[in-house]
């Protein structure tokens, strides 16, 4: 018997017997039932609120947002992103069917290229599932429309939010995720998401990136 075994097993032998059956069943109720847990009120109103409120809290850890009105608008606000951060106009996407539909074109000479992100791309771009206001965070469910590579692996992270995903809590974005994939069922990941990547474990000393990208710019669009 390995070490890590036999630990265990002299943990088990020192606990006091517990009805096994009685613990399933209490797992299985609450999961039933899906308790929510306190809600802070800051994410409560409506659109506008839950745009400014996303925005401000994004912002406050380094990332950037864009509000558009026009989804149609979203190829050129990729475009000026990359050319004010001085980056190749060369953006990597998944297989997400909205992206693909859009007009491309109007981004000018941007290249758009689809697939899992590669070592030598310098921004790619997402399509949330959700966005939770009362912390400016992004959700990412894996899958081969938005592959999780590209929300760690390139510099800049480029996401795509329609307003009327963004949520007030995390709570109503568990909602939605159990209507879409169903009960008892999750994606492999699903990726919460809160501005650009740091660290300040050395020094308290807030340092970017750490282990994902240097930069993120969310594009809400009103219009969709």
């Amino acid at each position: 018997m390995s070490a890590r075994p036999d630990m265990i097993a002299r943990i088990r032998a020192k606990l006091p017997p517990a009805p096994e059956a009685g613990r399933r069943a209490a797992v299985d109720e609450r999961l039933a039932r899906h308790p929510r847990n306190l809600i802070p009120a800051r994410g409560t109103g409506d659109e506008a609120h839950r745009i400014r409120l996303f925005t401000e809290m994004m912002v406050a850890v380094g990332g950037t947002v864009t509000v558009l009105d026009d989804v149609n608008d979203v190829p050129a606000a990729v475009a000026d992103y990359l050319r004010n951060g001085n980056l190749p106009a060369h953006v990597r996407r998944g297989a997400d069917p909205v992206l693909a539909r859009l007009p491309w074109h109007r981004g000018g000479a941007i290249e758009v290229v689809e697939g899992r992100a590669h070592e030598s791309d310098r921004a790619s771009m997402t399509r949330a599932f959700a966005g939770v206001a009362e912390s400016g965070t992004i959700i990412q469910i894996s899958g081969p429309e938005n592959p999780t590579t590209l929300n760690f692996l390139p510099e800049a992270h480029i996401v795509m939010l329609e307003a009327s995903q963004l949520f007030g809590s995390y709570e109503e974005v568990w909602t939605k995720l159990r209507g879409v994939m169903g009960e008892g069922s999750m994606p492999r990941t699903v990726n919460m998401i809160s501005g650009p990547s740091r660290t300040a474990d050395i020094e308290q000393t807030i340092v970017r990136p750490a282990h994902g990208p240097k930069n993120m710019h969310v594009i809400i669009v009103t219009g969709c």
